[in-house]
């Protein structure tokens, strides 16, 4: 036989046993779903709307529990509010491990306290905890060091007269000084050269990590690593900022007082001190690195995205912002800075604050879980660390709770009176076990630099409101807004 048909025969084989084995095995008896093709899964029902519109299509057919396959992988997804809480609240232990993200799977690898699993997580999770409570609320309270990142704020936008201005990395200013603050000890000025190269990459790797080439990285990861793409500057991107934390760790360790522990870094550093001769403790350097890149990059670009996107939707809604400057007018005036107390007294711009993280709907396929025991839900079984999705999109726009799902409407969160209602739907922050660390810290900051803000300036745009487009620049893991210019112009 020619070696041209040898050869021929032998790559035929090959082909069909990569098949067979790439083919999904049943296991257990997952929801319904598309039948996937082997290795490619359900590539045939993905479209460029990326994971989200093809969720959506996909439920339309299966219901609120379905399975997709990521590739090889099969991954089951939750669509709506009650699909989500009985999953998450009602099975939280179940439910409460962690999924992987392909993109940043080579930096995280299963450390720090957002990627951890089992009684790593737990020993991370319950240590941050405590430690980001004692620095938040300690000499200086978490209030009074937000109160003091507005002020430097407004002097800063002052000195733009009216002009327009980007206000991205300003608004990734203030959020990372507040978990700077906590985790590093300090915050840093506005013109910082290091303080601006690690917001960049920040606002760039959240980008990426949510563009279209992410969630194709995310089907054929173990086959695209091996090529150029925007997963390896990602991982350029975040190796950058871990050799920055390591340096700031390496400058704990040679100034560090046991007796006075200034931040979460000399407090961790005590930890590892103290539990060096247990060989189980998940108290290293590596799980120190990792959980201040995580706390770093979440306590960031969560917030300051948020920002971006409620000032956006000021000027598209300029009567909403004169509502909320009203209530700002008759509850705390002009002479003083606004307080986490004021916050019970001002029922519209809480609303607002609500709607806009509603609206915004900044992580809409969740952060990935996954099962830690062989799990019976709704009739299925779900094998032990099988992949789920909580789409928290769905619960965000679930016609059941909100009337008008895709319209900015405050009125989603008032009741008839006026008052504050909330609602089970609610749930930016994700719900359950691994609800986000920094919910309290998010909420407070939210608070105080929206009513700091339109205290003092009136908004205007150079597009008009009927212009101004609301739609995502980038919409996978995360939901990033288009840039834009705005005025703030002293009122």
């Amino acid at each position: 036989m020619e070696p041209s048909v040898l050869l021929l025969l032998a790559l035929l084989v090959g082909f069909v046993l990569l098949l067979v084995r790439g083919y999904p095995k049943a296991r257990g008896h997952l929801p319904p779903g598309p039948r996937p093709l082997p290795l490619l899964g359900n590539l045939l029902q993905m479209d460029r709307g990326g994971f989200l519109n093809s969720f959506r299509r996909i439920r339309e057919k299966y219901g609120d529990v379905f399975t997709v396959h990521l590739g090889p992988r099969p991954v089951v997804m939750l669509y709506g509010t009650e699909a989500i809480r009985e999953a998450l609240v009602d099975q939280a232990e179940a439910f409460s491990g962690r999924g992987t993200i392909a993109v940043v799977e080579p930096i995280f690898r299963g450390y720090g306290v957002v990627f951890a699993n089992g009684e790593r997580w737990k020993a991370l999770r319950r240590f941050s905890l405590v430690t980001m409570r004692d620095f938040g609320m300690g000499k200086r309270s978490v209030e009074e060091r937000i109160q003091e990142e507005a002020r430097c704020l407004v002097e800063e936008f002052r000195k733009s007269q009216g002009a327009p201005l980007d206000p991205t990395f300003l608004f990734q200013c203030i959020t990372a000084n507040i978990i700077c603050s906590i985790v590093f000890g300090e915050r840093f000025d506005y013109k910082d050269h290091q303080f601006l190269r690690l917001l960049y990459l920040f606002y760039q790797s959240f980008s990426l990590i949510s563009s279209f080439s992410s969630q194709v990285f995310e089907l054929f990861s173990g086959f695209l690593r091996y090529f150029p793409g925007t997963h390896r500057q990602i991982s350029r991107n975040l190796q950058e900022i871990l050799d920055y934390i390591g340096q700031s760790v390496e400058k704990h360790r040679a100034t560090l007082d046991p007796s006075h522990p200034r931040d979460f870094i000399d407090t961790y550093l005590l930890r590892m001190e103290k539990e060096k001769s247990n060989q189980h403790t998940e108290f290293d350097h590596q799980n120190l690195v990792i959980s201040v890149l995580s706390l770093f990059f979440a306590g960031t670009e969560t917030s300051s995205t948020t920002l971006r996107y409620g000032f956006l939707l000021m000027l598209k809604y300029p009567h909403v912002a004169e509502k909320v400057q009203k209530e700002i007018d008759q509850v705390i005036g002009s002479h003083r800075l606004p307080t986490l107390e004021d916050r019970t007294k001002m029922p519209y711009t809480e609303a607002v604050i609500y709607e806009i993280q509603r609206f915004s709907d900044l992580i809409p396929i969740g952060v990935p879980h996954k099962v830690t025991k062989d799990t019976l839900f709704r009739g299925y079984l779900l094998p032990k660390n099988t992949e789920v999705y909580p789409i928290l999109s769905s619960a965000l726009h679930d016609p059941q709770y909100f009337e008008q799902p895709d319209t900015f409407n405050p009125d989603h969160f008032l009741d008839a009176n006026g008052a504050l209602k909330k609602s089970e739907a609610f749930m930016p922050f994700s719900i359950g076990k691994r609800i986000c660390l920094g919910e309290g810290i998010a909420r407070n900051e939210l608070f105080l630099f929206f009513t700091t803000i339109l205290q003092n300036f009136s908004l205007s745009s150079p597009v008009a409101p009927k212009d101004i487009d609301l739609s995502p620049k980038e919409s996978g893991f995360g939901k990033v807004p288009q840039t834009y210019q705005i005025c703030f112009l002293a009122r």
